[in-house]
Protein backbone atom coordinates (compact mmCIF):
# COMPACT_ATOMS: atom_id res chain seq x y z
CA UNK A 1 0.00 0.00 0.00
CA UNK A 2 1.26 3.76 -0.67
CA UNK A 3 0.12 7.22 0.71
CA UNK A 4 -1.72 7.54 -2.92
CA UNK A 5 -3.87 4.60 -2.50
CA UNK A 6 -5.16 5.88 1.43
CA UNK A 7 -6.90 9.78 -0.65
CA UNK A 8 -3.90 11.81 0.51
CA UNK A 9 -4.35 14.68 -1.45
CA UNK A 10 -2.28 16.35 -3.61
CA UNK A 11 -0.16 18.88 -1.58
CA UNK A 12 0.48 16.60 1.28
CA UNK A 13 1.39 13.85 -0.96
CA UNK A 14 3.77 16.08 -2.78
CA UNK A 15 5.40 16.83 0.42
CA UNK A 16 5.66 13.07 1.67
CA UNK A 17 7.29 12.37 -1.67
CA UNK A 18 9.87 14.81 -1.01
CA UNK A 19 11.01 13.40 1.92
CA UNK A 20 11.25 9.99 0.53
CA UNK A 21 7.88 8.63 2.14
CA UNK A 22 6.17 6.19 -0.12
CA UNK A 23 4.52 3.59 1.54
CA UNK A 24 2.92 3.83 5.18
CA UNK A 25 3.49 2.12 8.50
CA UNK A 26 0.91 0.08 10.06
CA UNK A 27 -0.17 2.42 12.08
CA UNK A 28 -0.60 5.45 9.56
CA UNK A 29 -2.13 2.53 7.65
CA UNK A 30 -4.66 2.02 10.35
CA UNK A 31 -5.14 5.27 11.82
CA UNK A 32 -5.72 7.64 8.67
CA UNK A 33 -8.70 6.37 6.97
CA UNK A 34 -10.32 6.61 10.42
CA UNK A 35 -9.15 9.72 10.93
CA UNK A 36 -10.47 11.17 7.19
CA UNK A 37 -13.63 9.38 7.93
CA UNK A 38 -14.41 11.77 11.13
CA UNK A 39 -14.11 9.51 13.52
CA UNK A 40 -12.56 9.36 17.30
CA UNK A 41 -9.28 7.74 17.52
CA UNK A 42 -7.93 6.29 20.50
CA UNK A 43 -4.52 4.46 19.61
CA UNK A 44 -1.80 2.10 21.10
CA UNK A 45 1.47 2.85 20.37
CA UNK A 46 4.98 4.13 21.16
CA UNK A 47 6.71 6.81 19.83
CA UNK A 48 8.87 5.37 16.72
CA UNK A 49 5.75 3.81 15.08
CA UNK A 50 4.64 6.69 12.83
CA UNK A 51 2.21 8.07 14.92
CA UNK A 52 3.23 11.72 14.47
CA UNK A 53 2.44 11.23 10.65
CA UNK A 54 -0.28 8.76 11.53
CA UNK A 55 -2.11 12.29 13.16
CA UNK A 56 -0.20 15.12 11.36
CA UNK A 57 -1.67 13.89 8.22
CA UNK A 58 -5.31 13.75 8.16
CA UNK A 59 -4.67 17.31 10.51
CA UNK A 60 -3.56 19.09 7.57
CA UNK A 61 -6.07 17.37 4.77
CA UNK A 62 -8.86 18.51 6.78
CA UNK A 63 -7.95 22.15 7.60
CA UNK A 64 -6.83 22.19 3.93
CA UNK A 65 -10.09 21.57 2.70
CA UNK A 66 -12.02 23.21 5.45
CA UNK A 67 -9.89 26.76 4.31
CA UNK A 68 -11.09 25.80 0.40
CA UNK A 69 -14.78 25.80 1.51
CA UNK A 70 -14.71 28.93 4.16
CA UNK A 71 -11.71 31.67 3.71
CA UNK A 72 -11.54 33.47 6.81
CA UNK A 73 -9.24 35.06 9.65
CA UNK A 74 -6.37 32.45 11.15
CA UNK A 75 -8.04 30.81 14.43
CA UNK A 76 -6.51 28.18 16.08
CA UNK A 77 -8.56 24.88 15.08
CA UNK A 78 -6.10 22.07 15.68
CA UNK A 79 -5.10 21.32 19.40
CA UNK A 80 -1.97 18.89 19.84
CA UNK A 81 -0.77 18.34 23.77
CA UNK A 82 2.07 16.65 24.49
CA UNK A 83 4.63 15.96 27.43
CA UNK A 84 7.80 17.35 26.51
CA UNK A 85 9.04 20.41 25.30
CA UNK A 86 11.18 18.33 22.78
CA UNK A 87 8.38 16.21 21.71
CA UNK A 88 6.53 19.33 21.04
CA UNK A 89 9.34 20.98 19.13
CA UNK A 90 9.63 17.21 17.11
CA UNK A 91 5.52 17.16 16.55
CA UNK A 92 5.58 20.72 15.18
CA UNK A 93 8.19 20.60 13.11
CA UNK A 94 6.89 17.61 11.60
CA UNK A 95 4.01 19.45 10.52
CA UNK A 96 6.11 21.91 9.16
CA UNK A 97 7.19 19.32 6.38
CA UNK A 98 3.97 17.63 5.45
CA UNK A 99 1.89 20.73 5.11
CA UNK A 100 4.39 22.78 3.51
CA UNK A 101 2.27 23.00 0.39
CA UNK A 102 -1.00 23.50 2.03
CA UNK A 103 -0.08 26.88 3.30
CA UNK A 104 -1.65 25.51 6.68
CA UNK A 105 0.85 27.17 10.12
CA UNK A 106 1.49 25.87 12.80
CA UNK A 107 3.66 26.68 16.29
CA UNK A 108 4.99 25.37 19.33
CA UNK A 109 4.37 26.27 23.09
CA UNK A 110 6.65 25.13 26.47
CA UNK A 111 7.83 26.12 29.49
CA UNK A 112 11.34 26.61 30.55
CA UNK A 113 11.95 29.85 28.20
CA UNK A 114 9.96 33.46 27.93
CA UNK A 115 6.91 33.65 26.20
CA UNK A 116 7.60 36.61 23.93
CA UNK A 117 8.26 34.65 20.89
CA UNK A 118 5.69 32.18 21.19
CA UNK A 119 3.10 34.74 21.74
CA UNK A 120 4.28 37.08 19.13
CA UNK A 121 3.43 33.74 16.73
CA UNK A 122 0.43 33.33 17.95
CA UNK A 123 -0.76 37.11 17.58
CA UNK A 124 0.09 36.28 13.97
CA UNK A 125 -2.17 33.88 13.56
CA UNK A 126 -2.34 30.36 13.07
CA UNK A 127 -4.07 26.92 12.25
CA UNK A 128 -2.46 24.08 14.18
CA UNK A 129 -1.19 24.36 17.84
CA UNK A 130 1.17 22.31 19.54
CA UNK A 131 1.45 22.61 23.45
CA UNK A 132 2.81 21.19 26.56
CA UNK A 133 -0.02 21.45 29.32
CA UNK A 134 1.05 23.88 32.16
CA UNK A 135 2.52 26.67 29.26
CA UNK A 136 -1.31 26.18 27.24
CA UNK A 137 -3.01 26.64 30.86
CA UNK A 138 -0.68 29.87 31.48
CA UNK A 139 -1.27 31.60 27.81
CA UNK A 140 -4.84 30.48 28.23
CA UNK A 141 -5.50 32.04 31.77
CA UNK A 142 -3.31 35.33 29.99
CA UNK A 143 -5.88 35.80 27.27
CA UNK A 144 -3.33 34.78 24.19
CA UNK A 145 -5.18 31.72 23.45
CA UNK A 146 -9.09 30.69 23.25
CA UNK A 147 -9.77 27.14 22.21
CA UNK A 148 -13.19 27.63 21.11
CA UNK A 149 -12.31 27.24 17.70
CA UNK A 150 -10.66 23.56 17.95
CA UNK A 151 -12.14 21.57 15.75
CA UNK A 152 -9.36 18.51 15.92
CA UNK A 153 -7.48 18.11 19.59
CA UNK A 154 -4.82 15.52 19.73
CA UNK A 155 -3.74 13.95 23.45
CA UNK A 156 -0.03 12.71 22.81
CA UNK A 157 1.78 10.27 25.32
CA UNK A 158 -1.09 10.50 27.38
CA UNK A 159 0.60 7.92 29.84
CA UNK A 160 3.70 9.98 30.01
CA UNK A 161 1.29 12.63 31.04
CA UNK A 162 0.55 10.54 34.21
CA UNK A 163 4.30 9.60 35.06
CA UNK A 164 4.96 13.96 35.07
CA UNK A 165 2.30 14.82 37.12
CA UNK A 166 0.21 16.56 34.84
CA UNK A 167 -3.39 14.53 34.31
CA UNK A 168 -4.81 17.45 36.83
CA UNK A 169 -4.05 20.26 33.80
CA UNK A 170 -5.01 18.01 31.34
CA UNK A 171 -8.44 17.35 32.73
CA UNK A 172 -8.94 21.10 33.11
CA UNK A 173 -7.94 21.42 29.22
CA UNK A 174 -10.50 18.54 28.33
CA UNK A 175 -13.50 20.54 30.02
CA UNK A 176 -12.51 23.57 27.63
CA UNK A 177 -12.57 21.90 24.65
CA UNK A 178 -15.53 22.36 22.62
CA UNK A 179 -18.47 19.82 21.44
CA UNK A 180 -18.72 18.42 18.25
CA UNK A 181 -14.73 18.46 17.46
CA UNK A 182 -12.61 15.04 16.41
CA UNK A 183 -10.46 13.54 18.99
CA UNK A 184 -7.42 12.26 19.24
CA UNK A 185 -5.77 9.71 22.06
CA UNK A 186 -2.25 7.93 21.82
CA UNK A 187 -0.60 5.93 24.61
CA UNK A 188 2.42 3.34 24.88
CA UNK A 189 0.72 1.80 27.66
CA UNK A 190 -3.27 1.79 28.74
CA UNK A 191 -2.82 1.64 32.70
CA UNK A 192 -6.24 2.14 34.17
CA UNK A 193 -6.24 5.38 34.71
CA UNK A 194 -5.27 6.01 31.31
CA UNK A 195 -8.47 4.48 30.04
CA UNK A 196 -10.35 6.88 32.18
CA UNK A 197 -8.65 9.46 30.82
CA UNK A 198 -9.36 8.57 26.87
CA UNK A 199 -13.08 8.49 28.23
CA UNK A 200 -13.63 11.97 29.41
CA UNK A 201 -11.80 13.27 26.09
CA UNK A 202 -13.58 10.39 23.26
CA UNK A 203 -16.55 9.53 22.62
CA UNK A 204 -17.14 6.48 20.70
CA UNK A 205 -13.71 5.70 18.81
CA UNK A 206 -12.50 3.61 17.15
CA UNK A 207 -9.74 1.22 18.32
CA UNK A 208 -6.34 1.00 16.99
CA UNK A 209 -3.57 -0.95 18.72
CA UNK A 210 0.14 -1.56 17.23
CA UNK A 211 2.11 -3.91 19.43
CA UNK A 212 5.37 -2.43 19.74
CA UNK A 213 6.93 -4.25 22.31
CA UNK A 214 7.12 -7.35 19.94
CA UNK A 215 7.64 -5.47 16.75
CA UNK A 216 10.82 -3.21 18.72
CA UNK A 217 12.35 -6.61 20.03
CA UNK A 218 12.18 -8.01 16.80
CA UNK A 219 13.98 -5.37 14.73
CA UNK A 220 16.81 -4.37 17.25
CA UNK A 221 19.28 -6.23 17.59
CA UNK A 222 19.97 -6.84 21.44
CA UNK A 223 22.87 -7.78 23.78
CA UNK A 224 23.47 -7.49 27.62
CA UNK A 225 26.57 -6.88 29.19
CA UNK A 226 26.94 -8.10 33.13
CA UNK A 227 29.52 -5.58 34.53
CA UNK A 228 29.82 -4.12 38.27
CA UNK A 229 28.54 -0.65 38.55
CA UNK A 230 31.87 1.00 39.04
CA UNK A 231 33.04 -0.61 35.90
CA UNK A 232 30.02 0.67 33.48
CA UNK A 233 32.09 3.78 32.55
CA UNK A 234 35.19 2.17 31.73
CA UNK A 235 33.08 -0.55 29.60
CA UNK A 236 31.18 2.40 27.86
CA UNK A 237 34.72 3.88 26.80
CA UNK A 238 36.13 0.49 25.88
CA UNK A 239 33.34 0.08 23.30
CA UNK A 240 33.29 3.67 21.67
CA UNK A 241 36.77 3.02 21.35
CA UNK A 242 36.66 -0.03 19.59
CA UNK A 243 33.60 -0.46 18.30
CA UNK A 244 33.95 3.05 15.89
CA UNK A 245 29.54 3.64 15.96
CA UNK A 246 28.89 7.31 14.42
CA UNK A 247 25.82 8.03 16.79
CA UNK A 248 25.37 6.60 20.25
CA UNK A 249 22.56 7.45 22.39
CA UNK A 250 23.16 6.55 26.24
CA UNK A 251 20.38 6.01 28.85
CA UNK A 252 20.95 7.09 32.52
CA UNK A 253 18.74 6.62 34.77
CA UNK A 254 19.00 9.73 36.17
CA UNK A 255 19.75 13.46 35.53
CA UNK A 256 23.18 13.36 37.66
CA UNK A 257 24.06 10.37 36.60
CA UNK A 258 24.02 11.68 32.62
CA UNK A 259 26.28 14.11 33.59
CA UNK A 260 28.94 11.97 35.74
CA UNK A 261 29.01 9.92 32.08
CA UNK A 262 29.61 13.14 30.27
CA UNK A 263 32.59 13.99 32.60
CA UNK A 264 34.33 10.45 32.47
CA UNK A 265 33.84 10.49 28.63
CA UNK A 266 35.04 13.87 28.56
CA UNK A 267 38.46 12.79 30.25
CA UNK A 268 38.91 10.35 27.75
CA UNK A 269 38.68 12.72 25.21
CA UNK A 270 35.19 11.29 24.04
CA UNK A 271 33.03 14.67 23.38
CA UNK A 272 29.81 13.81 24.67
CA UNK A 273 26.94 15.92 26.02
CA UNK A 274 23.86 15.49 27.97
CA UNK A 275 20.13 15.91 27.54
CA UNK A 276 17.54 16.07 30.72
CA UNK A 277 14.98 17.76 32.81
CA UNK A 278 17.52 20.29 34.46
CA UNK A 279 19.33 22.15 31.53
CA UNK A 280 17.99 24.82 30.00
CA UNK A 281 15.95 24.61 27.04
CA UNK A 282 18.78 27.01 24.91
CA UNK A 283 21.33 24.04 26.12
CA UNK A 284 18.82 21.14 25.37
CA UNK A 285 18.36 21.98 22.08
CA UNK A 286 21.61 23.04 21.19
CA UNK A 287 23.39 19.57 22.80
CA UNK A 288 20.38 17.77 20.97
CA UNK A 289 21.23 19.81 17.42
CA UNK A 290 25.15 18.87 17.50
CA UNK A 291 24.08 15.39 18.00
CA UNK A 292 21.76 15.31 14.59
CA UNK A 293 24.44 17.18 12.92
CA UNK A 294 27.14 15.23 14.06
CA UNK A 295 28.81 17.27 15.96
CA UNK A 296 28.76 15.42 19.32
CA UNK A 297 29.13 11.55 18.07
CA UNK A 298 27.49 10.40 21.61
CA UNK A 299 24.32 11.92 24.12
CA UNK A 300 23.99 10.98 27.03
CA UNK A 301 20.04 11.06 28.18
CA UNK A 302 17.21 11.04 30.66
CA UNK A 303 13.93 8.71 29.77
CA UNK A 304 11.97 11.62 29.89
CA UNK A 305 13.84 14.12 27.27
CA UNK A 306 14.21 11.36 24.98
CA UNK A 307 11.15 10.98 24.53
CA UNK A 308 11.10 13.65 21.86
CA UNK A 309 14.29 12.68 19.68
CA UNK A 310 13.85 11.36 16.70
CA UNK A 311 17.43 11.05 15.13
CA UNK A 312 17.94 8.90 11.37
CA UNK A 313 20.51 6.07 11.27
CA UNK A 314 21.02 6.59 14.65
CA UNK A 315 24.02 4.02 15.55
CA UNK A 316 23.55 2.50 18.79
CA UNK A 317 21.55 3.01 21.71
CA UNK A 318 23.65 1.91 25.13
CA UNK A 319 21.58 1.33 28.43
CA UNK A 320 23.90 3.04 31.12
CA UNK A 321 21.81 1.88 33.75
CA UNK A 322 19.15 -0.72 33.42
CA UNK A 323 15.40 0.34 33.47
CA UNK A 324 12.93 -0.49 36.44
CA UNK A 325 10.08 -0.20 34.34
CA UNK A 326 10.19 -2.80 30.93
CA UNK A 327 8.25 -0.64 29.00
CA UNK A 328 10.38 1.90 29.48
CA UNK A 329 13.40 -0.31 27.66
CA UNK A 330 11.30 -1.18 24.93
CA UNK A 331 10.97 3.09 24.14
CA UNK A 332 15.02 3.70 24.45
CA UNK A 333 15.82 0.79 22.30
CA UNK A 334 13.35 2.40 20.07
CA UNK A 335 15.50 5.29 19.04
CA UNK A 336 16.99 3.16 17.08
CA UNK A 337 14.57 0.68 15.43
CA UNK A 338 12.51 4.07 14.07
CA UNK A 339 9.35 2.47 12.03
CA UNK A 340 10.76 -0.29 9.83
CA UNK A 341 14.37 0.30 10.18
CA UNK A 342 16.46 -1.77 12.23
CA UNK A 343 18.77 -0.97 15.28
CA UNK A 344 21.09 -2.20 18.10
CA UNK A 345 20.84 -1.96 21.19
CA UNK A 346 23.24 -2.90 24.14
CA UNK A 347 22.68 -3.17 27.99
CA UNK A 348 24.99 -2.91 31.01
CA UNK A 349 23.49 -4.81 33.79
CA UNK A 350 25.10 -5.14 37.03
CA UNK A 351 24.27 -7.53 40.17
CA UNK A 352 21.06 -5.05 41.70
CA UNK A 353 19.62 -4.99 38.28
CA UNK A 354 19.17 -8.50 37.58
CA UNK A 355 15.75 -8.58 38.36
CA UNK A 356 14.71 -5.73 35.68
CA UNK A 357 16.41 -7.64 33.45
CA UNK A 358 14.28 -10.41 34.24
CA UNK A 359 10.83 -8.44 33.80
CA UNK A 360 12.23 -6.76 30.38
CA UNK A 361 12.62 -10.60 29.09
CA UNK A 362 9.56 -11.50 29.88
CA UNK A 363 7.52 -8.87 28.58
CA UNK A 364 9.57 -9.25 24.87
CA UNK A 365 9.49 -12.73 25.35
CA UNK A 366 12.60 -13.64 24.40
CA UNK A 367 16.20 -14.07 26.08
CA UNK A 368 18.43 -11.27 25.25
CA UNK A 369 21.86 -12.32 24.47
CA UNK A 370 25.17 -12.40 26.84
CA UNK A 371 28.05 -10.84 25.67
CA UNK A 372 30.97 -12.16 27.65
CA UNK A 373 34.08 -11.06 25.62
CA UNK A 374 35.04 -7.60 26.88
CA UNK A 375 37.45 -6.90 29.97
CA UNK A 376 34.96 -6.02 32.43
CA UNK A 377 32.94 -8.81 32.90
CA UNK A 378 31.13 -8.85 36.13
CA UNK A 379 29.50 -11.08 38.90
CA UNK A 380 27.87 -14.65 38.19
CA UNK A 381 26.04 -14.74 34.50
CA UNK A 382 23.15 -17.01 35.70
CA UNK A 383 19.91 -14.76 35.35
CA UNK A 384 16.59 -16.05 37.51
CA UNK A 385 14.54 -17.63 34.93
CA UNK A 386 11.88 -16.13 37.30
CA UNK A 387 10.71 -12.69 37.26
CA UNK A 388 9.68 -10.84 39.93
CA UNK A 389 6.25 -9.52 40.23
CA UNK A 390 5.21 -6.85 37.44
CA UNK A 391 5.72 -3.24 38.46
CA UNK A 392 2.60 -0.61 38.14
CA UNK A 393 2.16 -0.89 34.76
CA UNK A 394 -0.47 -3.35 32.82
CA UNK A 395 0.88 -4.87 29.50
CA UNK A 396 0.87 -3.42 26.70
CA UNK A 397 -0.69 -6.76 24.88
CA UNK A 398 -4.03 -5.81 26.93
CA UNK A 399 -4.06 -2.29 26.02
CA UNK A 400 -7.85 -1.75 26.71
CA UNK A 401 -9.23 -3.28 30.20
CA UNK A 402 -13.06 -3.41 30.83
CA UNK A 403 -14.91 -0.63 32.60
CA UNK A 404 -14.10 -0.27 36.71
CA UNK A 405 -10.84 -2.60 36.96
CA UNK A 406 -8.81 0.93 38.51
CA UNK A 407 -7.40 0.21 41.55
CA UNK A 408 -5.19 2.45 43.54
CA UNK A 409 -2.38 -0.18 43.37
CA UNK A 410 -2.27 0.31 39.49
CA UNK A 411 -1.14 3.60 39.63
CA UNK A 412 2.55 4.63 38.56
CA UNK A 413 4.64 4.75 41.91
CA UNK A 414 5.36 8.73 40.91
CA UNK A 415 2.41 9.95 40.20
CA UNK A 416 1.64 12.91 41.52
CA UNK A 417 -1.20 14.52 42.98
CA UNK A 418 -2.82 17.35 40.99
CA UNK A 419 -0.86 20.29 42.18
CA UNK A 420 2.83 19.15 42.47
CA UNK A 421 5.61 20.83 40.73
CA UNK A 422 5.47 20.31 36.78
CA UNK A 423 8.67 19.51 34.82
CA UNK A 424 7.61 21.82 31.96
CA UNK A 425 5.87 25.31 33.54
CA UNK A 426 8.76 27.93 34.95
CA UNK A 427 6.96 30.67 36.29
Amino acid sequence: MTFKDLEIIEPILKALKAEGYIHPTPIQEQSIPILLRGKDLLGCAQTGTGKTAAFAIPILQHLYLDKQRNRGPLKVRALVVTPTRELAIQISESFTVYGKHTGIRNTVVFGGVKQGSQTDALRRGVDVLIATPGRLLDLINQGFITLKDIKYSVLDEADQMLDMGFIHDVRKIIAMLPSGRQSLFFSATMPPDIIDLSRKLLGNPEKVSIMPEQTTAEKVEQSVYFVSKKDKPNLLIHLLRTKGFKSVLVFSRTKHGADKVVKVLEKANIKAEAIHGNKSQVARQRALGNFKNGKTSVLIASDIAARGIDVEELSLVVNFDMPNVPETYVHRIGRTGRASASGIAISFCDMEERPFLALIQKLINQKIPVITDHPFVGGSLEVAEKAPPRPHRLPAHLPFPKHGTSKESNKPRNFRKPGAQRQDRKK
